[in-house]
Parts: structure tokens; C-alpha cells; sequence
């Protein structure tokens, strides 16, 4: 029993880092309906920035906060300078696609490029600290992690519910044509969308490097359980994306351990198993919106 809470625990952990970069993929899929592929990349940038100022004797926390400021400012111009020109996701998916995927490889190896392929440390964000209950360690990281995600979507609820700005986001969101007719101004959100995409995969990125080693390949498979996790919830869902993240999480770490025959290294491969099962039943996800089209 106190080995099924501890692999419960590292479950949670792993989900939250997941459903945090899952969060910011939704964001930017329902504000312009396009999957972003370079936001692992984006946010592991961000977060070899924070390990710079931390170098500096910057405290870890006042660190991934300038990282996550900046990475509002990087995502925003990155919809305005690079996605936009391009045009929309509607009419323009391939192009779309091809610049996030261009985009992933460029930012790569800028970071190899700059900061070399050597594994840094990165000092944790809630220290090394541990507490035991029932058994299990769990670690003040741990708990820091899962209560920053659950801060980042009480900030989320709040914004969507309760700001005008969130209102717009939802209003071009659902309709973009009809929002430009009403005054929203579509550009501005759309910038703003991206750049609290980006935010909140900064903040990923330093929960993920505090976990593990800083290297500029660290998101790389990380972000496949995360794609994973918002295909589960459905990509139009910001619930979606946190129980998805949460449910890939715990599934993998006991898959991989009490399911002898996939081991640690095909859990994956099981999640995707289990994600096409979902699909097959229900396309948009657990708790994505189905698409009606008119013939």
C-alpha cells in the first residue's frame, strides 16, 4: 500500500508538469486553433534564461518569475511577427504547421548553439525538503508542483470568468468573425493568448529542470506525454488538459511499474494505446466540444 501511494504521488508530480504545458497548448489551440510545436522549446529557452539568473545570485523564485515575463513578451511577438503574416489556421494549416515545427528546430539549436548540450543544474523552486505520510515521501517539489498548477488554473478561472480581457479570449475563441464585428480587437488577444501560453510554459520548464537536469533536449519527450495528455482532455479544454495531464501522469508511472511486460520504457507507448482508445469513442477528447458541420 505504501508503494502504490508513493507511485501515486510520482504519478501526480509527472502530471502536473504535464498539465501545465498541456494548459498552454490549449490555450493557443483555442485562441487560434493551432497546435503549437514549438512551446516545449519555447519554455526550455525560458527556463536556461532563469538558470542564468540564478547563476547571478538571482533567488530561484524572483528567476522563473523574469523568465515567465519575458516569455509573455517572446510569445507574443512570436504570434505577431510569425504567425500572423502567415495567416490563419483555418486556411493555412500546413504553413502554420510547418512554421511551430521550424520554430521547435530553430529554438533547439539556439540553445545548443548558446548554452552548449552539457546537463546543468537547476536549483528546485521549493527547495529539497520532504515530508513522509502514510509511508510515502513526498517532496516539498512535489507539493509545490501540484499546488503551482492548481494556482495557475485558479488564475485561469478567474481571468475567463471574471475579466473582460477573458471574455474577449473566449469571444474570438468561439467566433473570430463575428468578434471582429462586435469591436473585439482580435489581434490583441490573439497576443495575449500566446504570450500567457508561454508564460505558463516557463513556469513548466523550471518545475520540470528542478525535477531533473537542465539540458536543451529535456522537453523533447516530455512534450509528448503532454500532447498526449490534451488529446485525452480535448484540445479545446482547459479542464480537459488538467485532468489529461493528471491521468497520463498517474497511468504511465503505474503502468510502467506493475505492468512487467511494458516496463518504464514502452509506458508511453501504453498511454497512446489508451488515448486511442478514448478516440475512438469519443474523438474530441474527455471533455472536448464536438464539431457539428453542416453538408
Amino acid at each position: 500500500m505504501d508503494e502504490l501511494l508513493q507511485q501515486l504521488v510520482n504519478g501526480f508530480s509527472n502530471g502536473a508538469v504535464y498539465a501545465s504545458l498541456a494548459l498552454s497548448l490549449v490555450l493557443v489551440y483555442r485562441a487560434s486553433g493551432l497546435l503549437n510545436f514549438a512551446q516545449g522549446e519555447m519554455a526550455m529557452v525560458a527556463t536556461y534564461g532563469a538558470w542564468e539568473l540564478t547563476e547571478r545570485d538571482i533567488p530561484v523564485a524572483v528567476a522563473i518569475a523574469i523568465a515567465m515575463a519575458g516569455s509573455f513578451v517572446f510569445g507574443a511577438l512570436i504570434e505577431r511577427l510569425l504567425i500572423r503574416p502567415v495567416g490563419d489556421a483555418e486556411t493555412h494549416a500546413l504553413p502554420l504547421t510547418i512554421v511551430t515545427i521550424g520554430g521547435f528546430i530553430t529554438l533547439n539549436a539556439f540553445a545548443q548553439w548558446r548554452w552548449g548540450t552539457a546537463v546543468r543544474s537547476f536549483p528546485p523552486l521549493f527547495g529539497n525538503g520532504k515530508i513522509t505520510v502514510a509511508g510515502a515521501i513526498i517532496t516539498h517539489q512535489v507539493i509545490g508542483t501540484v499546488a503551482s498548477l492548481l494556482v495557475v488554473v485558479g488564475l485561469l478561472f478567474l481571468l475567463f470568468q471574471k475579466t473582460k480581457l477573458g471574455l474577449a479570449i473566449r469571444s474570438v475563441s468561439s467566433n473570430v468573425e463575428s468578434s471582429r464585428l462586435v469591436g473585439v480587437p482580435v489581434g490583441v488577444v490573439l497576443m495575449v493568448s500566446w504570450g500567457i501560453a508561454a508564460a505558463i510554459g516557463a513556469l513548466a520548464g523550471g518545475l520540470v529542470a528542478g525535477n531533473q537536469d537542465l539540458s536543451p533536449f529535456m522537453m523533447q519527450f516530455i512534450l509528448v506525454s503532454v500532447f498526449a495528455s490534451a488529446t485525452l482532455g480535448g484540445f479545446d479544454s482547459p479542464l480537459g488538459a488538467v485532468v489529461g495531464g493528471l491521468l497520463v501522469g498517474v497511468f504511465e508511472v503505474l503502468i510502467g511499474r506493475y505492468v512487467g511486460i511494458v516496463g518504464t520504457d514502452l509506458a508511453l507507448g501504453a498511454t497512446f494505446v489508451l488515448i486511442l482508445g478514448v478516440l475512438v469513442v469519443r474523438p474530441q477528447g474527455l471533455f472536448g466540444t464536438a464539431k457539428v458541420r453542416r453538408v
